[in-house]
């Protein structure tokens, strides 16, 4: 049977890229309230990037 240690990575990278995936969405939310779409649009990706990163690094680090 194979045993699996919890690491350090484990949790402080989903945080760390949840925390940057709040601060994303936040900004996506100033950005739409001042009409630019761009920088809205930008900031939805950078979201995106970071919530799929922390899912992953949640995965990839048991």
């Amino acid at each position: 049977m194979e045993t699996v240690t919890m690491s350090d990575k484990g949790v402080a990278l989903p945080l760390v890229f949840g925390a940057i995936a709040v601060i994303a969405a936040v900004g996506l939310t100033v950005f739409g309230f001042t009409g630019d779409q761009v920088a809205a649009g930008y900031s939805f990706a950078l979201a995106m990037l970071a919530g799929s990163l922390s899912v992953a690094a949640y995965h990839v680090y048991p």
